[in-house]
């Protein structure tokens, strides 16, 4: 027998599904990856480095470290019942940035930031940073799992992420220091 159930919200239809579905939706994640007050871990404590200025929004997000999942869509992952955290802050408007990301237990990671210079949730080639652990250098493809892929201990595990932003048609880069 087929099972056909709406799930109002999202505004998505199933059909043969024996369990809901979840829709993408920019606050998956959010529950699971926020810090607690005094947080103890399992956590990354990510200081952002290289920021072009206090605009926006900064964002994290923690995936397996495989390629396979590396910036896979959020839903997707939820729903194969793999590893997929966010964290969202504001920048301050001075001081050493830093958010912390929550992760389900000690091991290996991969994990995205981005610099939302306008706060519309969506990367914009043109305007926003973007970086990774271990700082690898980009072009315009994504880097490979392995060159991001960090280890989490028990407790608060800290990463420092250069952010990089576009320069010229065909790279991204840190900014230069002095400006």
């Amino acid at each position: 027998m087929i099972r056909h159930c709406a799930i109002i919200g999202p505004a998505l239809l199933l059909a043969g599904a024996a369990h809901a579905q979840l829709a993408s939706n920019p606050n998956l994640g959010k529950a699971e990856g926020q810090c607690r007050p005094n947080e103890t871990g399992p956590a990354v404590i990510i200081t952002a480095v290289g920021l072009k200025d206090r605009k926006g929004l900064l964002r994290a997000e923690l995936y397996p470290a495989n390629e396979a999942d590396f910036l896979e869509d959020d839903n997707i992952l939820l729903n194969a019942g793999k590893t997929f955290r966010r964290v969202e802050i504001s920048l301050p408007p001075s001081g050493p940035v830093q958010l912390c990301i929550r992760t389900p237990g000690p091991g290996a990671y991969t994990l995205s930031m981005l610099h939302d210079r306008d706060s519309n949730l969506k990367f914009g080639l043109s305007s926003d940073g973007v970086g990774f652990p271990n700082n690898p250098r980009l072009g315009l493809g994504k880097p490979k799992a392995a060159a991001v892929t960090f280890q989490t201990g028990p407790g608060l595990t800290p990463i420092s992420i250069r952010l990089n932003y576009r320069r010229g048609l065909l790279s991204f880069g840190p900014l230069k220091e002095g400006g």
